[in-house]
């Protein structure tokens, strides 16, 4: 069971939310939270494993509390779930550590879909936002703060693989199956690559590989 907590100051759009989280039988919702400061306790209180934050809430916003969270709460996942879709939310949402970065105005299977890749140690972005990010790349302007082309001669063949397929989206679950190796294995070697190219979380390591060619966008 996917346990989640959602964080929005719009009592409708949380209503919304786990209605749409109610389709699913394996996500739990185990708290609500009307703003950042009671987004962070509830995640210290439930420890669910995906906190769904709005960004722009009163107290502290959305993307400040996913820093905390990822500081101080890294068991739990953080997708962005917002209206907007500015590429500066986005650079600071996944600057501060968010696992997934989602529209409301998405089709709502991208949320289920996200919930489920974040909560399995993958990352998400949902295909507007992927574009979003694409485009930038194409267009090699600076994703503030996102690596830049580092690169990644200093992994080994086994880690290129694994950066390979993090890039394609794929869970430590998934990539163990892939690769015919324990998921332990999968997550030393995710650790490894994430340390040496300096990449934050797992968004940052999926770029670095589209940049470096070893995943289509």
């Amino acid at each position: 069971m996917v346990q989640v907590l959602i964080a929005d100051d719009e009592a409708m759009v949380r209503a919304g939310v786990r209605a749409i989280l109610a389709r699913d039988a394996a996500i739990e919702v185990v708290a609500e939270a009307a703003d950042g400061h009671e987004a962070v306790e509830a995640v210290r209180r439930h420890r669910p494993a995906v906190a769904l934050l709005d960004i722009q809430m009163p107290g502290l916003d959305g993307i400040a509390a996913c820093a905390r969270i990822h500081r101080d709460l890294p068991g739990t996942a953080v997708v962005m779930l917002t209206t907007f879709g500015e590429d500066e939310f986005i650079d600071r949402a996944l600057r501060e550590g968010a696992s997934g970065f989602l529209l409301k105005a998405d089709d709502p299977r991208e949320l289920l879909t996200g919930v489920h890749a974040v909560a399995a140690g993958g990352a998400y972005l949902s295909p507007r936002v992927a574009a979003r990010v694409v485009a930038g790349l194409r267009d090699g302007r600076s994703r503030g703060g996102l690596p830049p082309r580092r690169p990644v001669e200093r992994l080994t063949e086994r880690e290129r693989d694994v950066l390979a397929l993090v890039g394609a989206g794929l869970s430590n679950a998934e990539i163990a199956g892939r690769l015919m190796v324990v998921e332990a294995t999968v997550k030393a070697h995710v650790s490894a690559v994430l340390g040496k190219l300096g990449a934050r979380n797992r968004v940052e390591a999926a770029i670095v590989a589209y940049e470096a060619g070893l995943t289509g966008p």
